[in-house]
């Protein structure tokens, strides 16, 4: 087909008659305009979604609890990103990451293939013919205005969301002056007969599916192949019903090679939520093709031979979309069954459920960086439960929890290393404040927690050396250490719980608790010494003793700065030195309400005589 053409330009430009309307320069213009065309729509894409953030997320996370929820949530996140291949390849990312489930992302992809047509709808505006009013809502009249306010927003405004904005209008104005180049480039073909020709192949809806899907296929973007064929439409006037039918359902085949190229080298679940996409689109344009040329065949629809109008092709792709969705939405079940039986699990295999930081979720920055903030939330989890447990080896070892503890500490290095390789790759992207504020916290805290699993072991270690030596701390000794430990639970506690919620509140509780158990430690290992001078302790506890004690303070500290981390991102100042300063040289302030609180709290017990 592209050679065809290719040789009929060929020969217009070298014959005489059209050789003035559609030469070489014509098709540079269109190639230009193609070129500004797709980088506008990127441009618009990219920046609604890079506005919308890790938004998206929760969005697609939350309100999937049933298929028609799920359209509505495709419909409108794919009218906002323009771009049903960014929704698809979402949906491959989160069901192979494991935030949803297969029969949560098929009513999305639905909606998505409705929410795209939105773009049909807007470039079909710039066919609005009038005077007055009716001129300035083209397109057309009122992009420049756009395009001016954008150019005006980045040079003489800072704020990161008003740069997106600024982002968004020139995308937009750039995408119509291009739609605008490539009319004007096209104009000449509606005298070229050889032209007309090629078209009128397209009357066979075999060959006219066949030509929207490998166009699709090849620039990646339904979208923009339905601008191409609208401004075709528009411009020469030569394109009937009848053309254009097929060829637009085909496009909506070949949006499906995004997802299915996105899908190599994901889990099953994930390579299922393509072919669905595929299935959907498949199905549903051999069903309701098969049906509408069945009853063309008895009524002989007489608008089939006309020329499109302006709003011909917009109701032509939302009605099919619309109509394939409704054919669908009853049968989703089977739709997944369908694509279990074609992706197939082994005998004995299960589905991975694993959660995983996937990179086809880079597309969307925002999105990455809020699965990024799940995987950590489940790091931080992790690293309690893990202290904790080792914490009550110290009185009673386990062997069995102590070889649990140790797999643990190994689980959260690989959870640091995936999450820093990964966080690199997204702060490469082009990132809001609001996410680079998040990507900067993320990276500082998983170090934190990486070595409170270190400490960990560390008490494991100790515990250990005492069962295997069959020593024990004396019950005074028991009784101190049984302060410092609760405090340290509670301080971890409320660093993790402040992280996991994103609470400031919570986290400015911290440093105070922190405080004192610095203090704690102080004393303990003072009445310690004691003990030994007395001969009520033995030397070789007494290592153990000054060991334990390091590693629970190592402890606060971690916790200490993932709140203070919290808290500079926050008010944007990242001086810890100057932070600390300032906290601890008020003389009345929460801070030192707080400690005075956490002295009587965790007062340690009176010494004996």
């Amino acid at each position: 087909m592209d050679l065809l053409l290719f040789q009929t330009i060929s020969q217009a430009v070298t014959a005489e008659a059209p050789a003035a309307e559609f030469g070489i320069f014509q098709i540079l213009a269109l190639l230009g305009g193609l070129a500004m065309f797709l980088f506008g729509m990127n441009t618009l894409s990219a920046s609604l979604e890079k506005l919308a953030g890790g938004k998206l997320e929760k969005w697609l996370e939350k309100l999937t609890s049933n298929p028609v929820k799920g359209v509505l949530l495709g419909m409108g996140v794919t009218a906002v990103i323009q771009s049903s291949s960014a929704t698809t390849v979402m949906m491959v990312g989160f069901v192979n990451s494991g935030i949803m489930k297969l029969r949560q992302a098929i009513g999305v992809i639905m909606g998505a293939n409705v929410g795209t047509t939105v773009t049909a709808w807007l470039l079909s505006t710039n066919s609005i013919e009038g005077t007055g009013f009716l001129e300035f809502l083209k397109p057309s009249s009122f992009t420049p205005v756009l395009a001016l306010i954008g150019i005006i927003l980045i040079m003489f405004t800072k704020s990161d969301k008003k740069h997106n904005i600024a982002t968004i209008l020139l995308g937009f104005a750039v995408l119509m002056f291009g739609m605008d180049q490539m009319s004007d480039a096209v104009s000449g073909l509606k005298d070229i007969p050889e032209f007309r020709d090629i078209m009128t192949m397209f009357t066979n809806p075999v060959l006219g599916v066949i030509a929207g899907a490998l166009l699709t296929a090849i620039i990646q973007s339904s979208s923009a192949s339905v601008g191409i064929l609208q401004t075709v439409a528009d411009s020469t006037g030569t394109i009937t019903h009848a053309m254009a039918l097929p060829i637009l359902l085909g496009q909506n085949i070949g949006t499906c090679v995004t997802a299915l190229i996105s899908s190599i080298g994901a889990n099953k679940a994930a390579k299922r939520v393509a072919i669905v996409h595929l299935y959907f689109n498949v199905i549903g344009t051999v069903v309701l093709l098969s049906i509408f040329y069945l009853i063309n065949s008895f009524v002989n629809f007489s608008f089939m031979n006309e020329p499109l109008i302006g709003t011909s092709i917009p109701i032509i792709h939302s009605a099919f979309n619309v109509l394939a969705t409704c054919l669908f939405l009853p049968f989703t079940k089977q739709l997944e069954k369908l694509a279990c039986l074609t992706v197939r699990n082994k005998k004995g295999e299960e589905d991975a459920q694993m959660p995983m930081l996937d990179d086809r979720l880079l597309v969307t920055p925002g999105i990455a960086i809020e699965q990024c903030r799940n995987v950590c939330i489940r790091m931080a989890d992790l690293t309690r439960k893990t202290i904790i447990d080792s914490l009550k080896l110290v009185d009673k070892y386990d062997a069995k929890k102590a070889a649990e503890i140790i797999e643990n500490e190994t689980t959260i290095d690989i959870y640091e290393d995936k999450i820093g390789s990964y966080l690199l790759k997204v702060t490469a992207k082009d990132l809001n404040e609001h996410d680079s504020k998040v990507a900067s916290k993320l990276l500082h805290t998983i170090g934190d927690l990486e070595r409170i699993s270190d400490h960990a072991v560390n008490i494991v270690e100790a515990a250990e050396e005492m069962h295997q030596k069959k020593i024990r701390f004396s019950d005074e000794a028991l009784k101190e250490i049984d302060v410092i430990t609760d405090a340290v639970e509670e301080i971890l506690n409320k660093s993790i719980d402040a992280f996991n919620a994103s609470d400031i509140s919570l986290a400015k509780q911290v440093e105070p608790l922190e405080d004192v158990i610095d203090d704690l430690r102080s004393e303990l290992k003072s009445r310690h010494i004691e003990r030994l001078r007395e001969g009520k302790c033995t030397i070789e506890l007494g290592f153990i003793h000054s060991d334990l004690l390091t590693n629970l303070e190592r402890v606060s500290d971690h916790c200490s700065n993932i709140a203070v981390c919290m808290i500079q991102v926050k008010e944007n100042n990242m001086d810890t030195h100057e932070y600390m300063t300032a906290l601890k040289r008020a003389e009345v302030s929460d801070f030192n309400t707080s400690l005075e609180s956490y002295r009587k709290k965790y007062a340690l017990p009176a010494l004996q005589d």
